[in-house]
């Protein structure tokens, strides 16, 4: 029996491919090809159709890299085909690789209608069925010669193909056989039930009878197919087949519920303008597909997607609309793009649901439940609440199962978030979020599944992603096959809210998983590509600025709101929020646009800010400091003040006195000495006169490790860099820089030079770091060991902090070596804590030691830069700016605002009289996050603020200027009023408000009086 079995799987993988497949085309006719190639861009779909061509044969080479050319094919039906199936198979140079990553192609008629795209593993273009023979076809081939940049088969190789100017101009690609072809479906249908059973056959117990049964029937229907007319034999061995393949599943078989997708990363081994494209091109396929096939369900995520075809595709979008009424072309996700979401601030998170489900509100009548985010690369505690506040209630993703060390103990599951807001969430047991509906595939989801015996179904996202097509007419064809087959769960075709409400339904009381879902791999997407972070974080930064000046100025002066700049502006950064852009994953192409992009935002933004604030200042000489830092307390308004001229002091700063070969910094609440090799060997806090710094340690420590991952260059950091590396402790220059110490030093090719400060009026020490960064895979570390005991640390995360551990009891805490905080790190023991702010850094490590003399040194170590090599093998090299605080004496609410003071600018103008807020919050723990006018224009004011410290708060939320605030309402974060929420306690001008620990709300004010004089 054990020789039989092998000789019947080697034997049927044998005829599959040498015969069966081949004869599911068993005629051809060729077709005549001519090429156009644009000189450079892409050109429109209108020029690329009229332009003039020229023939080429098959096997010639095309495509510089990057570029586009416009195939035109055409030729005729021979007339003895009449009668039967006939497509064309349409070879561009597609090689075995991984479809998506290669040359691609959009199918047009002449008029420029759209067919379907071309991709490596679904070519075909339908041309009838049956034909009458004769037929003239005629296609034109918008083909994408996007270069395949692990052409070399070692993948991560440093490659210059990641940008135009290091390109070349040398032909990608060499055109193979394009030809008209007979289709035999009942061949192709045979090699769907070969298939099928074969893959099914092989994930059943050897000894079972079931896989026994299988065989046999398989070996019966090898016997009935006469390999030299394979067509004319190919029903006979479907009969013998027909037996097994009507065997109906189990009725406690795994359930999975297959909806067609195509993860298109929105950037990353292409630029933006290649993926507006790639969605073109899988979205014909998939409006195709529908067209043919009456259960399928495709989704599709990300607005920005949508929008792309609507503005650059409208023949493409038409066809989209349309399968979207019917039902069948499923919107979800509800965000703007698949996002990273540990880096984006709180209002960028509460902004990519906000544009994202408007959108699809807006264009299609459609509200999506699900949050769908398959390939983000781990999860902020965080976002529970801000998917709960844009009406979500459920959340796929499927990347943790990616994670190294631990398995992640749950496939579906409640997730809670800082504030209590809970989630239910799905992650797929098939771990793929590109499924092809294979027995392996479906027999892993099957035996993966972690809730067995109190849920029976999972979802499985399937189709080739990022430009590979989409779910092909092979997927579905074996979908049919398992939608009821004894040995295989059974897959039916269901849009992801079809699927949701029947796991909900079956499973009401899922376990819970308390805090952020972290994955432990690509852990460096928290440092790589450092001005594209800081292009973020100005960009935020800026914008919560431009919306609270210029709701100021228009509700004091009439200044008319940009409201259109502002959605453009917010649309464009949340765009580079994509889990690959953000996360510093992309090629060099993507992030050399991102900084001009982010360049052109700052300079869009400074210009709103500056007009708000001058219609606000009015017509005068004197002049007035502004600052939009995040509430009225301790000097610091919400609603944008401006002071009478006056030195700020937090912006000044004392003078430096001279020490032994050091210096000391001293500024009466904060005592620094900085020694000879410009490292902080104390920072004394006068109030408690404790000491921050551990003995015999020193901080501001840069640290230089070693950087070669074992995979994923860009994407990780593995635990063993910290197994070497080196302090550098040497100075070029140590001296007085005006009221600042410049510490200046060299190691390897790299230059650093860095100004240390303490302003007057706050305890802390003020860090800018000036980097001219030159080396190649290394590690860069900014280090402050503190004399604190803290077995756990806190660190900003959106609307709040996370807590995590400092030691390594558990494998799980082990994995957090590198994790990702926002604007502050705080450690503390009892009574009191130290802080480390950031202007623009999000990863960092926090590690705790023992002393000989039994004290405990918890060290902050900020991550500043990384020099990977693909796949942009010149990653940050250049110059790098960044700042931080160290803030000894902190407690939380410190943190906090030194965090928000550190990210805001003051700013001076010329003006008549001094500005009062518009916004005041009385209370410390409770911190405005945006102050905006309605996004209906209707002129309310919107007020979202969050509790910040993790207690209990009661706040008084005062607004100046004629707001209605009797008329107040808490609302969602599209600004629609909570149906169950009562309405704010109100007086007059003001709205009070109870937040739980880090509860976020919105609150909506109407222009206007009162009622009742309230």
């Amino acid at each position: 029996m054990h020789d039989d079995r092998q000789l019947v799987e080697a034997r049927l993988e044998r005829v599959l491919r040498e015969r069966i497949r081949p004869a599911v085309h068993p005629r051809t006719a060729p077709l005549d090809v001519e090429i156009w190639s644009a000189s450079g861009e892409p050109v429109p779909v209108a020029e690329g159709l009229a332009a003039p061509t020229r023939p080429i044969a098959e096997g010639t080479p095309w495509g510089s890299p990057w570029g586009t050319s416009w195939f035109k094919v055409t030729g005729e039906v021979p007339a003895d085909w009449a009668g039967h199936t006939v497509e064309a198979v349409l070879d561009l140079g597609f090689t075995p690789r991984t479809p998506g990553f290669q040359c691609e192609g959009l199918v047009y008629r002449p008029d420029g209608t759209p067919v379907k795209g071309l991709h490596p593993r679904n070519s075909y273009v339908r041309v009838g069925s049956p034909v009458a023979g004769g037929e003239r076809v005629e296609w034109r081939i918008e083909a994408a010669s996007n270069p395949d940049l692990d052409a070399s088969g070692v993948p991560f190789r440093p490659t210059p193909m990641g940008d135009l100017s290091t390109a070349g101009n040398a032909p990608q690609y060499v055109l193979g056989a394009m030809r008209l072809a007979v289709f035999d479906e009942t061949v192709w249908d045979l090699v769907a039930d070969l298939e099928v059973l074969g893959e099914l056959m092989a994930e059943l117990p050897v000894d079972g009878a079931r896989r026994w049964e299988i065989l046999r029937a398989v070996s019966r229907a090898l016997d009935a197919v006469d390999l030299q007319d394979v067509g004319g034999t190919a029903q006979a061995a479907r009969d013998e087949l027909a037996g097994v393949l009507a065997a109906p599943a189990a009725p406690a078989a795994h359930r999975i519920s297959a909806v067609g997708h195509a993860h298109i990363d929105s950037a990353w081994l292409w630029p933006l303008r290649e993926t507006v494209r790639k969605v073109a091109r899988t979205a014909s396929n998939m409006t195709a597909l529908l067209a043919d096939e009456p259960e399928f369900v495709f989704a599709m995520s990300q607005a920005q997607q949508f929008a792309w075809l609507k503005e650059h595709r409208p023949e493409v979008w038409e066809k989209v609309r349309a399968a979207v009424a019917d039902g069948r072309f499923v919107p979800v996700g509800g965000m703007w793009v698949e996002s990273d979401t540990n880096m984006p601030g709180s209002e960028a998170m509460a902004r990519q649901f906000v544009h994202g489900k408007r959108f699809f509100l807006d264009e299609f009548g459609i509200e999506s439940e699900e949050a769908w985010l398959p390939d983000t690369f781990g999860f902020a505690a965080g976002l529970p609440q801000i998917i709960r506040a844009a009406g979500v209630r459920r959340l796929l993703t499927q990347k943790i199962s990616w994670s190294r060390t631990n398995s992640f103990p749950h496939h579906t599951f409640l997730w809670e978030g800082v504030d209590g807001s809970r989630v239910f969430t799905h992650f797929p047991p098939v771990d793929s979020y590109n499924c092809e509906i294979q027995g392996a595939q479906l027999a892993h989801a099957a035996r993966n599944f972690k809730e067995k015996g109190v849920a029976t179904r999972s979802l499985a996202p399937t189709g080739y992603g990022d430009g590979g097509g989409g779910t092909t007419r092979e997927m579905v064809a074996r979908a049919a096959r398992l939608r009821s087959l004894e040995g295989s769960p059974t897959v039916r075709w269901e849009a992801p809210a079809a699927f949701f409400d029947k796991a909900e339904a079956e499973y009401p009381n899922p376990p819970v998983w308390v805090g952020e879902l972290y994955l432990e791999l690509h852990r460096a997407t928290l440092t790589s590509q450092a001005q594209t972070k800081r292009g973020n974080r100005r960009s935020e930064s800026l914008l919560r600025e431009a919306e609270l000046w210029s709701a100021t100025a228009a509700a004091r002066t009439g200044f008319p709101y940009p409201y259109d700049e502002l959605d453009r502006i917010w649309k464009t950064v949340l765009l580079h929020q994509f889990h690959d852009i953000l996360p510093g994953s992309s090629i060099a192409w993507v992030h050399r646009e991102a900084r001009a992009t982010y360049a052109r935002l700052a300079g869009e933004l400074d210009g709103l800010i500056t007009a708000a604030q001058s219609a606000l200042a009015g017509e005068g000489t004197v002049p007035l400091a502004f600052n939009g830092a995040p509430h009225a307390r301790g000097g610091v308004p919400a609603g944008g003040a401006t002071t009478p001229d006056a030195e700020s002091r937090a912006g000044a700063v004392p003078p430096v006195a001279r020490r032994g070969g050091g210096y000391v910094l001293d500024n009466g609440l904060l005592r620094v000495e900085v020694d000879a090799r410009g490292l902080v060997v104390s920072a004394r806090d006068l109030m408690s006169g404790r000491e921050a710094i551990a003995p015999d340690r020193a901080a501001n420590l840069l640290q230089l490790h070693p950087d070669f991952p074992n995979q994923w260059d860009a994407w990780d950091v593995d635990a063993f860099y910290r197994n070497t590396g080196r302090d550098l402790t040497e100075v070029t220059e140590l001296a007085v820089d005006g009221a600042a110490v410049r510490v200046e030093r060299a190691f390897g090719a790299s230059r650093v030079t860095q100004l240390l400060s303490v302003p007057l009026g706050v305890g802390r020490l003020d860090i800018d770091t000036e980097v001219d960064w030159h080396e190649r895979e290394r590690f860069l570390k900014l280090a402050f060991p503190l004399d604190v005991k803290a077995d756990r640390y806190a660190a900003e995360t959106q609307f709040g902090h996370v807590h995590r551990p400092t030691h390594q009891n558990t494998s799980w805490e082990w994995a957090k070596f590198e994790a990702c905080n926002h604007r502050f790190v705080h450690v503390d023991e009892p009574g009191w804590g130290v802080a480390v702010v950031n202007d623009a850094t999000y990863g960092h490590d926090v590690t705790r030691t023992v002393r000989a003399d039994g004290g405990t040194t918890t060290t902050v170590r900020a991550s500043l830069l990384r020099a990977p090599r693909y796949p942009d093998p010149e990653t940050d090299q250049g110059v790098h700016r960044f700042h931080h605080a160290l803030v000894p004496g902190a407690a939380i609410d410190d943190a906090v605002r030194e965090g928000y003071r550190a990210n805001l600018p003051e700013r001076r103008v010329t003006g008549a009289a001094p500005v009062a807020p518009l916004v005041t919050v009385d209370e410390d723990a409770v911190v405005v996050s945006a102050v905006k006018l309605a996004d209906d224009r209707s002129g309310d004011l919107v007020v979202r603020l969050y509790e910040a410290h993790g207690g209990r708060a009661r706040a008084t939320v005062s607004v100046a200027d004629g707001y209605a605030t009797g008329r107040a309402v808490l609302t969602d974060l599209l600004e629609r009023p909570l149906p169950d929420a009562p309405a704010p306690a109100s007086g007059q001008g003001d709205v009070r408000l109870a937040l739980r620990p880090f509860q976020m709300v919105t609150v909506r004010i109407p222009r206007g009086e009162d009622p009742d004089g309230a």
